[in-house]
């Protein structure tokens, strides 16, 4: 079986990424496959949708293969900058597709599998979904057009899923902007049937529903108050003495990350607010991608939540305080 099955039935052009075991994490053979078959389906006559859906129950895509950037990142390899160029440009090509994609962002959705949903025009979640930008638990930043998606979300709810990395159900994931339709589980196989014959919003509006109630609606106020500015420290700061017991955790989420991983998170969620497109986002984050295989807390971060699995990273450098100013300056420099 191909890693990413592409069918067409009807007038559905339908991939299909098939690496359930891993819950189809990215590879570089499946982010080529998906980019082929939307290059051919753009043109052809038939296909009039194309619907991006992962095999199993456990999630659409559990973002790239780490343990590949790993053994990157240690050894000096460059294979992990092409890979990221190529899903940069399917990212890209999925935002600026000329026919409706919907993504079914069903079960678990992380990192590489925001960049290939939460860019289509019709995103749906359903009652299993977790999306999340983990990227700061493993001495990385947003990408995939995170930063651009983060940058764009109501008030600060970007800046609190870029710093803490934390997951998010249905609702919050609509709530900030990831997402769009909520649809029961136990009807994606109608949807998908609906999609093959009747136009996206249509078929996805028959078998909608009312999201269960999110965490952001009652989080917003403090959320908001808690994660201006462009200081991570003064944010932890601002969480650790506010009153509610979800800002303290928060407070306390952020202090394991990567101390060079939220610096650079914050300023290029900041930045890419004022740039003028997902292309240009794009641009900035492969160049801090590029920068980050080469700095330490990268290869320590995977290192230590899925090589050894000992949860106990040591970043370098330890504390916020002394990340260098020139180091984060050089990380986003254009060359």
């Amino acid at each position: 079986m191909s890693v990413v099955i592409t069918q067409v039935t009807g007038h559905l052009g339908h991939l299909v990424l098939n690496r359930p075991a891993a819950i189809n994490a990215l590879t570089p053979e499946m982010v080529a496959i998906m980019r082929q078959a939307l290059a051919e389906w753009a043109t052809s006559p038939q296909v009039r949708t194309v619907l991006i859906s992962g095999a199993g129950e456990r999630g659409l895509c559990a973002g790239g293969d780490i343990r590949a950037i790993h053994a990157d990142a240690v050894s000096g390899g460059t294979g992990t900058l092409d890979f990221w160029a190529d899903e940069y440009r399917l990212n890209a090509s999925i935002a600026a597709y000329p026919k409706p994609v919907v993504a079914l962002m069903d079960g678990l959705v992380m990192g590489g599998g925001i960049g290939i949903s939460a860019h289509a025009p019709v995103r749906v979640v359903t009652e299993r979904s977790r999306l999340a930008m983990p990227e700061v638990g493993i001495g990385m930043h947003p990408d995939v057009g995170g930063s651009w998606l983060l940058s764009h979300a109501p008030g600060e709810l970007g800046t609190h899923l870029a710093l803490t990395g934390s997951p998010v159900g249905a609702a919050d994931g609509i709530a900030a902007g990831l997402a769009d339709h909520y649809v029961p589980a136990a009807l994606l196989p109608a949807l998908t049937d609906r999609l093959a014959t009747l136009p996206a919003e249509e078929a996805v509006a028959a078998v909608a529903e009312t999201a269960p109630p999110g965490e952001f609606a009652t989080a917003r106020a403090w959320i908001d108050e808690c994660y201006t500015g462009d200081s991570v420290s003064a944010i932890i700061d601002r969480l650790a003495r506010h009153a509610e017991p979800g800002a303290q955790a928060a407070a306390k989420e952020i202090a394991t990350r990567s101390p060079t991983a939220l610096t650079i998170t914050l300023r290029s969620v900041r930045t890419a607010a004022a740039l003028p497109d997902l292309n240009a986002a794009l641009e900035q984050e492969y160049r801090l991608s590029a920068a980050m295989l080469r700095l330490p807390d990268l290869a320590e971060g995977i290192r230590a939540q899925i090589i050894d699995k000992d949860r106990r990273p040591r970043w370098n450098p330890a504390t916020l305080a002394d990340v260098p100013a020139g180091l984060i300056d050089a990380c986003f420099a254009k060359s």
